[in-house]
């Protein structure tokens, strides 16, 4: 394990130049402290755990230091924001501080969000506070808990500096990891400013470091953006299938990796409700839950018009129509693990939507009834289940439909049945209501339960003794609270 100062930098996007992204400084926080950190993140980067009890770790992630070969840059792109152009956006708050790699070859970006204004900060401060910090960091690690490809958290870092929001709030920084933060719109700031050289520059730069694969390709350019379509089919699947709701679909928010990062005003669902929507913001009800899969394609299309210099029309119409297709195999295949099922029927389909139809009109819960449906046997745990329904005959006939089903699926046992649906179907999850708890005591400078739900969260299939009341339904204000995009 290293210490801090034992990191290895190779700034690869820094070396594009000044046409990508510009120098900055990042602004120190006054007082920092450390409000929590994950081992797990700090373990992609070969640190000792230890190393985030030391000062040097709140000065290095609050901007009172930096290290000799890190080169803090803002990156600059434009992007599609709730559909409308935004010709020049870029990195407001935000600062890739360098790019760090292990001892197993991986590289991974120091991106510190909250490090001052930019010259992308537009009328903003370049800062974020601690309550979207600590969100941010709660969502990184429990995404990535899940199995959904998400950017990491690797720390939080308080401070007494004033922020005004809405209110006067604390400043804070969270260190963010991705092996790139490179978004689709990077693409379209170069596509629509006409730079063909830079363009052509940041694409071999993303083929060259993250799909070095597709060079074998007799296209590699059309291969390289069939992966993309690939990954984000594959990690929009999975928000539909665990009820993860990203709130702010911009395609300056959508990684040309396929992972998820840049959500604000995220939430789960808490009963199933496909007209969700989880950012106070969202008037038009354009990012809404049930939206996701089609703006998934939306974003891919703007992305695929920023590649028409190096890709044919046809090739990238062919390439997109994969999407929906590869979505709705990872989304069923999901879906199935989720209903114990190890085998596919064509009519599994239907299966599905009928218990979900079920589910819109009674207001359940929507990760607890498919745990508790793996508690015990079919017939044992929709018979527990039924009395959550309002449509009492409507489950009824869907649970003799499902009985039937895993009936033909094989022959197991209720152990093996439990192990194998407990091992896809979480028994925590970061709902809104324990994140606020956790926020409301981190402010009032309590850190503990941010710590605690850290924990919790990074084991969401597994049991843990004493942490019951993590796996409960929330309380009527908990589904009702109102998240924004200020941070």
């Amino acid at each position: 394990m290293k210490a801090l100062d034992e990191l290895t930098f190779d700034n690869r996007f820094a070396r594009l130049g000044d046409a990508f992204s510009t120098h900055v400084l990042p602004e120190p926080l006054d007082e920092p402290r450390l409000v929590v950190a994950s081992n797990a993140a700090m373990a992609l980067l070969d640190l000792d755990p230890a190393e985030a009890q030391t000062p040097v770790f709140a000065e290095l992630f609050s901007g009172h230091k930096l290290w000799a070969e890190a080169q803090p840059r803002a990156m600059v792109y434009s992007g599609h924001q709730f559909g409308g152009y935004s010709p020049q956006l870029g990195d407001g708050r935000g600062l890739l501080l360098g790019e760090v790699y292990n001892q197993a070859g991986e590289h991974w970006d120091l991106h510190l969000k909250g490090a001052g204004m930019t010259p992308y900060s537009r009328m903003g401060d370049g800062r974020a506070v601690l309550r979207s910090s600590i969100r941010e960091f709660l969502a990184s690690e429990a995404l990535h808990a899940l199995g959904i490809p998400s950017s990491r958290a690797l720390c939080v870092i308080g401070s007494s500096t004033p922020v005004w929001r809405e209110k006067q709030e604390r400043g804070a920084m969270v260190l963010r990891l991705a092996p790139s933060h490179i978004r689709f719109g990077h693409f379209e700031y170069f596509y629509y400013t006409k730079k063909p050289e830079q363009q052509a520059e940041l694409a071999e730069h993303v083929l060259s470091l993250h799909y070095p694969e597709c060079r074998e390709q007799p296209e590699p350019y059309l291969a390289m953006f069939r992966e993309i379509v690939e990954r984000n089919a594959e990690m929009i699947a999975k928000w539909q299938a665990y009820g993860f709701c990203h709130g702010v679909m911009n395609t300056d928010n959508m990684s040309i990796l396929g992972i998820t990062f840049d959500f604000g005003p995220f939430a789960f669902l808490d009963d199933f409700d496909a007209h969700f929507i989880c950012n106070h913001s969202d008037h038009e009800g354009r990012y809404s839950f049930s939206n996701q899969v089609p703006i998934g394609q939306w974003n891919l299309s703007a992305l695929a018009q920023a590649l028409t210099p190096f890709i044919s029309v046809d090739a990238l119409k062919e390439a997109l129509g994969l999407y929906l297709p590869l979505y709705q195999a990872n989304y069923l295949d999901l879906m199935r693990r989720r209903l114990g099922l190890t085998t596919a029927e064509e009519d599994d389909q239907t299966l599905v939507e009928r218990l979900l139809k079920l589910m819109q009109n009674s207001g359940v819960d929507y990760t607890l009834f498919f745990r508790r449906l793996g508690d015990e046997s079919a017939t044992l745990a929709v018979t527990r289940l039924r009395d959550d329904f309002v449509d009492m005959a409507g489950f009824d006939a869907w649970a003799e439909q499902y009985k039937a089903r895993v009936a033909r699926d094989g022959d197991y046992s209720e152990e093996q049945r439990r192990e194998r649906m407990h091992a896809v179907n979480p028994l925590y999850l970061l709902r809104n209501y324990l994140a606020q708890n956790a926020i409301t005591a981190a402010e009032s400078g309590d850190y503990s339960e941010v710590r605690r739900l850290h924990e919790v969260l990074s084991r969401p299939f597994e049991e843990q003794a004493g942490m019951e009341q993590y796996a409960q339904r929330p309380p009527d204000w908990g589904k009702h609270l109102e998240i924004s995009c200020s941070s």
